[in-house]
């Protein structure tokens, strides 16, 4: 696909190849958008966003489900769109999809409940007068999204977005702009009267002239570097931002876990999408007694999985200089006395990177650190369960986690200094659209999915109507004498006996 000469032409000339990172085809050519079209397109939505909060909440769940049905009679394009532009191979193209699928049909059947005026705690002092809250949209959302998840993870941001009455501005990665595109002509269908869903593609400069062209909200996933970078951009404005970034995630094993499904689960966790998932799991922590036997299941089950191929599991590294940073982390841990018991420096072999299990890693090394977003798994042995906790949370990231144990898995769950973590699974919390999404520290702020990624893309409105006029009013120069002492008795009589 490619975009018609006329969307070419209103960005001055400027286009861009996307590239199959398998093949190298060109996938479309796509225009670079500067300063001036992104602030128009923001404009645009601006009028756009007055329509359709005027539609309501009901006339917006039948727009989104609408597109909902749209994707899914339109899967096997999409799917095939997705796997050419990203590399991965369709069947993870199908479980993004699903996922994508399920959020937005939540979220548009769920904005009106979590949203709704409601009536909230009343006070002493005011009981004459109703609180109420309530959830508005904020007008326009800018998304900026990345290229591992280029379905899934944007549409976390877009369809809670939509859903909670904004128009949507989204720039996707400059590797994956073809499926951005594609998503936002295929909205188009259900809602052609106004421009809610726009899309605008080019490198960073586009991404930050969007930070600038006055968006109530910037929603951004990709690396904390870059985040860093988003965020200072933002601040020009007091845009407020939402920041997805990445994650060093880790996996505990305990005694009483079952050892072959935790090895099998840590090998799609680290290599499932070629490892670029940024809740995927790149360090894996299990207790001195049943280390043996996970490196021995972990072992059998990788022996055989290779990326590429026919019929392959594994895809393509998406972005090139990606095989540099796995390369490097690799070659730094093996040169400090790390094994590889799966794999090895020979694994790296462009545009793929075939499984890699290390052992014997130093703490220190970047590859338990930094993260690496490839097929790359370090295991490290533990004395026990206190102690995988305490090695897993030695770390700036905390977006996900994952713990296998019987006992004390819920327990270990809750020490996790992460957003989210599965017990017993991995990456389950990102297919419950009720759960929200996001990290700590490196890892971002903010959340998607959920009641609180709804939230995410309102502002709190409160109200406080009186209901019936008293005789005597505190709040007023016309109080009489007696009354702050009769308020100051009932505060003793509620208040003052607690503690004793």
């Amino acid at each position: 696909m490619s975009v018609t000469e006329d969307r070419i032409r209103t960005s001055g000339g400027q286009t861009f190849d996307s590239l199959s990172p398998a093949t190298g085809e060109v996938v479309g050519t796509f225009p670079v958008h500067d300063e001036a079209e992104v602030r128009r397109a923001v404009q645009h939505a601006r009028k756009a966003a007055q329509w359709w909060g005027e539609l309501g909440f009901d006339g917006r769940k039948v727009r989104l489900r609408a597109f909902a049905g749209v994707l899914t009679r339109r899967r096997e394009e999409l799917l095939a769109l997705i796997s050419l532009e990203n590399g991965k191979p369709r069947v993870d193209a199908f479980i993004e999809h699903l996922l994508a699928i399920e959020h937005l049909d939540w979220a548009a059947r769920n904005a009106h409940r979590i949203m709704k005026p409601r009536k909230v705690g009343g006070s002493m002092l005011l009981a004459n007068v109703k609180p109420i809250l309530e959830y508005q949209s904020l007008g326009v959302v800018g998304v900026i999204g990345p290229w591992n998840y280029p379905l899934f993870t944007p549409m976390g941001s877009i369809g809670y977005a939509l859903a909670a009455g904004n128009a949507v501005v989204f720039k996707p990665s400059e590797f994956t702009p073809a499926v951005g595109v594609w998503l936002a002509e295929a909205f188009k269908e259900v809602v052609p009267e106004q421009p809610v869903f726009q899309v605008i593609t080019g490198f960073g400069d586009t991404g930050a002239a969007l930070c600038r062209a006055g968006v109530d909200k910037l929603a951004f996933t990709g690396s904390a570097p870059t985040g860093r970078k988003i965020m200072a951009t933002c601040a020009e404005t007091l845009t407020p931002v939402l920041l997805e970034l990445g994650g060093k995630d880790a996996m505990l094993v305990d005694s009483d876990a079952d050892i072959k499904a935790a090895a099998g689960a840590a090998l799609w966790g680290a290599c499932s999408n070629a490892g670029q998932t940024c809740i995927g799991i790149e360090r894996v922590y299990v207790v001195d007694a049943v280390y043996d036997r996970f490196v021995a299941e972990l072992t059998e089950a990788a022996k055989d999985l290779k990326a590429g191929g026919d019929d392959a599991v594994i895809g393509p590294m998406t972005m090139p200089k990606q095989l540099d940073i796995v390369r490097e982390h690799v070659d730094e841990a093996l040169d400090r006395g790390a094994r590889a018991i799966i794999g090895g420096r020979e694994s790296v072999r462009a545009p793929y990177i075939d499984p890699i299990i290390l052992v014997d890693v130093p703490d220190d090394a970047r590859v338990m650190r930094e993260e690496t977003f490839g097929p790359v798994l370090p295991v490290t042995r533990v004395r026990d369960l206190d102690e995988a906790i305490e090695r897993a949370n030695r770390t700036s990231y905390g977006l996900g986690a994952a713990v296998f144990a019987k006992k004390r898995g819920y327990e270990a769950a809750r020490k996790m200094r992460s957003g989210m973590t599965s017990v017993n699974a991995v990456l389950a919390f990102a297919g419950f659209p009720s759960l929200p999404f996001g990290g700590v520290g490196e890892s971002g702020f903010g959340r998607i999915h959920g009641a609180d990624g709804l939230k995410e893309f309102t502002r709190a409105k409160s109200i406080a109507r009186q209901r019936f006029a008293t005789p005597a009013e505190m709040m007023s120069f016309d109080r009489p004498a007696w009354l702050p002492k009769v308020a100051a008795k009932l505060g003793e009589l509620r208040y003052g006996r607690r503690g004793r």
